[in-house]
Formats: structure tokens, sequence, C-alpha cells
């Protein structure tokens, strides 16, 4: 299996790939992309049963072996090494890369990445599952919802301190990703009793961006420093949640190119 991806940019360029969260899809990533495609060779992937991806009941969902998909697919188009930055899941999945295929990672950024908890999960928590519930039955009347003040503060105000200014476009895409997300359950079943506790080589720079205002995956449980190496570089946004992508563009797009280039 392969996943689908989108590639950005200009061919010859340093390589940069941004892989999303649970949920989500390629196109979470539009608001940074500008700030980017001039400087590299973009590509955006989407897991399977997120985006363009379809879902496939016997391809196994867990971060490694997500991580696994993603450079069988870079290969196939003639990428041997990148740099990775992922957001949530995609974070986690970028950090597995590292660890376990070393020779493919140039750099890692991590924005608010999963995985870094300080008890594993052994349920699902009750509030992500009602979200994907609720994306996905009103799919047919999402256009509609998300011009409502009241129905884009339900659906985004817990990931974004900044939900009001959140463009109608960035809204949508994110709903109808969740609502047609397949592979949501499956890789979130896929997380439980795990977190990520592999050593990661000293060549390898590492950026942790993390929200103070991430209500998903909060400071006193879920952004344990000592699952990382010592030479990873932390650092904490103001007025930002769990897509510091969104809240924080020009920051996040800075902090890329720094780790790129360390």
């Amino acid at each position: 299996m392969l996943l689908e991806f989108r590639r950005y940019g200009t061919q010859g360029m340093p390589v940069l790939v941004l892989l999303h969260g649970m949920g989500s899809a390629s196109t979470v990533w539009k608001p940074l992309l500008p700030n980017l495609v001039n400087q590299y060779d973009v590509i955006t992937l989407d897991f399977p049963g997120h985006g363009e991806t379809p879902f496939d009941p016997g391809s196994p969902m867990d971060p490694a072996s997500l991580g696994l998909l993603v450079t069988r697919t870079l290969e196939r188009i003639g990428i041997s090494k990148a740099n990775f930055v992922g957001n949530s899941l995609g974070g986690w999945v970028a950090l597995e890369i590292a660890a376990h295929q070393p020779e493919k990672v140039i750099s890692v950024t991590g924005l608010a990445p999963a995985g870094l908890w300080l008890n594993a999960y052994t349920k699902i928590r009750p509030s992500t599952a009602t979200s994907r519930h609720i994306a996905k039955r009103t799919q047919l009347i999402q256009p509609i919802l998300l011009r409502m003040n009241w129905s884009k503060r339900i659906g985004f105000a817990p990931t974004s301190p900044k939900w009001r200014d959140l463009s109608y476009e960035t809204c949508l895409d994110a709903a109808r990703a969740m609502g047609r997300s397949d592979g949501y359950f499956p890789a979130w079943y896929s997380m439980l009793y795990r977190r990520f506790d592999a050593p990661i080589s000293n060549q390898i720079p590492i950026t942790i961006v993390f929200g103070d205002q991430d209500q998903v995956l909060p400071a006193y449980s879920c952004q344990e420093r000592s699952l990382l190496p010592p030479h990873a570089r932390w650092v904490r946004l103001s007025d930002c949640g769990h897509a510091p992508q969104w809240d924080c563009v020009q920051d996040v797009a800075n902090l890329i190119k720094t780790t790129v280039s360390a």
C-alpha cells in the first residue's frame, strides 16, 4: 500500500514532508504552505483512511507502521531522505521514522506531537470520539453550519484559541477531513497502551513545538520531555492551541526553517 500525496514548491530544493494528525488530512497544511513553497520541495501525504488515501483494514495503523508507509511512498517517488514536519499523530510518526529509519531523516519538527504522554492511554477519550461522530453525521450540512459562529465555536474552540480568525476554507477542510476519516478509530485504537519511547540520534535536529493553550495534549500529562533526547529543542508558543500551523503560521514557518538549517 502507498499513500496519496501532493507536491508543491520546486524539485531540487530541500525536501520537506508534512504529516497531518488523526482525523485530519493534508489539507490542514494550506495556511502554512505559502510560507514554505518558495524554499522547499514540499510533500504532503494522507494516512490510510484519511484524505485521499482509502482505508485498508489489513494495514496496521500504529505510528511506527505509518512511518514505514511514509518512507515507502517517498522512495517510490525518488526521495531517500527528507526533513519531516508532523502535527499531533503526524508528529509521533515523524519521531518514529527518526528513531527507526534515521538514514532517511535530516530533521524533525513536531507540532504538538502525540505520544509524549506521561502515561499511555488505555481507552479512547470520549470527547474525541464525539467529535468524529458529529463530523460524520453532519457532512452534508457542514458548508452551512460553518457559516454560523456558534457552530464554528463548538467545532474549533477546543483546538484553537484563535478559532474566530480561522478562515471558512480552513474550517470546512478540517470538518470534511474528520467526517471522512474512516481511519480515525483504527488509528486511535493503535495508539492505546503505547507512547513514544525510542532513542533518536543526536545527529538529527529535533524541534518540538507546543502551544500554551493546547487543550488536546496539555502540558501536565502529554508533553513529557524525558521521552526525547537531550538535544531536542522545546518551544512554547503563546496564544496557540493544538494546531500551531493555524494559530502561529509565521512562527512555525520560521521554526521549521531554523530546524532544517541546523
